[in-house]
């Protein structure tokens, strides 16, 4: 369950510095932190993957004597088991909210409680706890670690976490097969496919078994076959009971959520059922 109540996040006031951003903007690219446990590789910094935190650095450099409001007194909640689509324009503060709800940043004010738990008082370990705990990423630039199996990925938050080997590689070998990469166990990242490697980072995601999947443009890289390979797959593990949030600038991808909330410059300007449930 999750809970977001009159969030307000706010670039270019004096504190933005002070209260941690940037180091969020950090922690977004995934480097391992050995004290925190972090396990996505480090982000793609191609200029052809937009980086996680560009809506970010984009609005904090512009000039730090403006304040911006990236999201603008935003509250919703989201069910157990609902699959919710976020869409929006660029610089609609979508990027800013999911930085919010996948715990690598706090809100300027406003609350968010995850499963009950109070987001918006945590610091940067107690972010990095909750992350390994109840949060499965998936990103547009998928984040493998490169010249690793498929195996070794998937079994990396585990491994983490302190499980045991044999335990680890029986489960991403049960997760890859249910993305139905059974026969690509043992390819390593530059033999496989973009949607291939879109396969391998949702069973990833669902390794440590957690309370929310948060996709963001998780069809952005890839082509529409592909897409609806990837959306199909979401699909099922929503069916399955898992909540899943995607963020996305694509309508055709929205539509294939139950719930669509439209944010334009930081405020929500739509929540609606979809209506239809595949």
């Amino acid at each position: 369950m999750i809970k977001i109540s009159h969030i307000n996040k706010i670039y270019g006031a004096p504190q933005v510095y002070t209260r941690g951003s940037s180091s969020a903007l950090r922690r977004s690219e995934f480097q391992p932190k050995p004290s925190t446990g972090r396990y996505l590789a480090k982000q793609n910094s191609s200029p052809s993957s937009p980086r996680l935190g560009s809506e970010f650095s984009a609005k904090a450099d512009k000039n730090d004597s403006v304040e911006t409001k990236a999201v603008d007194d935003v509250s919703f909640e989201i069910k157990d088991g609902e699959f919710v689509a976020i869409i929006g324009p660029s610089g609609s503060g979508k990027s800013t909210l999911m930085h919010i709800l996948g715990a690598l940043d706090t809100p300027t004010s406003g609350k968010y409680s995850l499963d009950g738990e109070a987001v918006e008082k945590m610091g940067e370990d107690e972010l990095a706890d909750i992350r390994n705990r109840k949060i499965g990423f998936v990103f547009q630039a998928y984040n493998l670690l490169p010249r690793t199996t498929a195996l070794k990925n998937v079994a990396l938050p585990m491994a983490y976490a302190g499980w045991q080997k044999e335990k680890r590689e029986a489960k991403a070998k049960k997760l890859l097969e249910a993305v139905g990469l059974g026969d690509r166990m043992y390819h390593t990242s530059g033999q496989l496919s973009g949607g291939q490697m879109q396969r391998v980072a949702i069973a990833r995601a669902l390794a440590m078994d957690p309370s929310l999947i948060l996709a963001d443009e998780p069809t952005g890289n890839l082509a529409s076959v592909q897409a609806e390979e990837i959306m199909n797959i979401l699909t099922k593990l929503n069916k399955q009971g898992h909540t899943i949030i995607i963020v996305t600038h694509e309508p055709t991808i929205a539509a294939r959520a139950k719930r669509t909330i439209g944010l334009k410059d930081g405020k929500i300007v739509e929540d609606r059922l979809n209506g239809h449930h595949h």
